[in-house]
């Protein structure tokens, strides 16, 4: 008991120590940010800009002008950077906190049919890892569940707020649904090997999505079926199915099965092999949240750089493409999503192309970019003011932050233990 104690001890004082910076206070006077390199976040820079935005909305993006407005706070931006925040979707950032302790992890549901199951309620606010990627651009993602064949209901959630009602940006934005694969991969054997339970999971999502519309084509179902009711977005077209698949047949079943059930909103997300049915692709209209730019391909034949080039490949090929961070202690690693779209710049995008994967493209694709993802009039004042380049890891460096007009803190337990050991050696 005496050391279950002192462990306790030890992790308090560890947590005490660690205190994320305090929610940002609304907007209260107007900003000017002037003589800045402004990435509007659609393809287009205004060189030596300003831009203004009053009460969290953005009220002018142009060429530097005089602004004459009462007590404004103005930011000289010279030889900076001006960015839209970065948007992360499919992400476990804010349900997790250490991925290797199973108590802290709060995206896994019990079961395998669970569209009712809402992740921004286990939203956590006061999350470590919170600061730490907005300090890299990070300033919105998309809470989205794991497991099981339906996982639930992702929301998009801002990286400020007291609690996951301050920071809901758009609840229920979709359902997330993994698909059943063809082939499992055996660890034991180390061997890839046929699902043989593959039609009988198949059956059972038949039967569920054909029950799920039997369900809502009832007037006044009684008793209400919560799973069911969850359903009623995708078939409405008020939400996404976000598909979870990446090998290339298993894209086209995918979304073949979902448009047969009269789902309205499809996107898929991972897409390894997209590339392969890139014409399918964009001949349905079908958007891709790209899986870790930084990984190996799906196949030993595939090019040794094709996820480096994929989001040129799809992009070319007219497919509306944004970029995630989903894997393997991804909480961790997602700070680095400026730094995979610096890397599909350099396998054949645009800059400014590869941008909007992680801006504008990704807010079309969750459904917000009427409010986020481009500096544009009107838009919410959801922005970052770097020194250098915000997607090569030498130039960003993220001096500024604003979430809807409100100025945030940019510290974390890596900037704090920078400042404790830079004053024990002198520098």
């Amino acid at each position: 008991m005496k050391k279950v104690s002192i462990l306790f001890w030890m992790f308090g004082a560890y947590f005490a120590s660690a205190q994320n910076p305090t929610p940002a206070p609304k907007q209260t006077r107007p900003v000017v940010i002037r003589n800045a390199t402004i990435h509007i976040g659609n393809g287009t820079v205004v060189e030596k800009g300003t831009i203004v935005f009053e009460q969290g909305k953005i009220t002018l993006v142009d060429k530097n002008i005089a602004s004459d407005l009462r007590d404004a706070q103005t930011i000289d931006a010279t030889g900076k950077h001006v960015y839209p925040g970065l948007i992360l979707p499919s992400t476990t950032v804010g349900l997790t906190e250490v991925d290797a302790v199973r108590a802290t992890r709060d995206y896994y549901e019990v079961g395998t049919y669970n569209p009712h199951v809402r992740s921004l309620i286990a939203f956590n606010t006061d999350a470590e890892m919170l600061p730490t990627i907005r300090y890299n651009g990070v300033l919105l993602v998309q809470a989205a569940p794991r497991g099981g064949i339906i996982s639930g209901s992702s929301s998009v959630m801002e990286l400020d707020g007291w609690n996951w009602e301050d920071a809901v940006h758009k609840a229920d934005d979709g359902i997330h649904m993994n698909w059943i694969a063809m082939y499992s991969y055996n660890w034991r054997e180390q061997m890839m090997e046929k699902n043989n339970e593959r039609p009988k999971r198949i059956a059972e999502l038949e039967q569920f999505f054909t029950e799920s519309i039997a369900y809502l084509q009832t007037t006044n179902p009684s008793p209400t079926n919560l799973r069911y009711e969850a359903m009623r977005g995708v078939f409405d077209g008020s939400k996404n199915l976000y598909i979870h698949v990446d090998e290339a047949k298993e894209i086209v079943e995918s979304v073949q099965f979902a448009q047969k059930k009269g789902v309205k909103k499809i996107v898929i997300v991972g897409g390894s092999e997209s590339f392969r049915v890139a014409d399918f692709l964009k001949n349905n209209n079908i958007p891709v949240l790209l899986n870790r730019v930084h990984s190996l391909p799906n196949r030993a034949d595939d090019d040794i750089d094709m996820t480096y080039k994929l989001p040129s490949v799809l992009q070319k090929a007219g497919v509306l493409v944004g970029l995630n961070y989903e894997g393997d202690m991804e909480a961790m690693g997602s700070r680095n999503l400026a730094f995979t779209a610096g890397t599909a710049a350099a396998y054949g995008l645009d800059k400014e192309e590869a941008l909007k994967m992680i801006t504008s493209n990704t807010a079309k694709i969750l459904g917000i970019d009427a409010s986020v993802g481009s500096l544009e009039k009107g838009k919410d004042a959801t922005l970052i003011i770097s020194s250098g380049d915000i997607l090569d890891m030498r130039g960003n460096q993220v001096e500024m932050a604003f979430i809807k007009g409100k100025q945030i803190e940019l510290t974390s337990k890596q900037t704090e233990l920078y400042q404790r050991y830079k004053k024990k050696y002198g520098k």
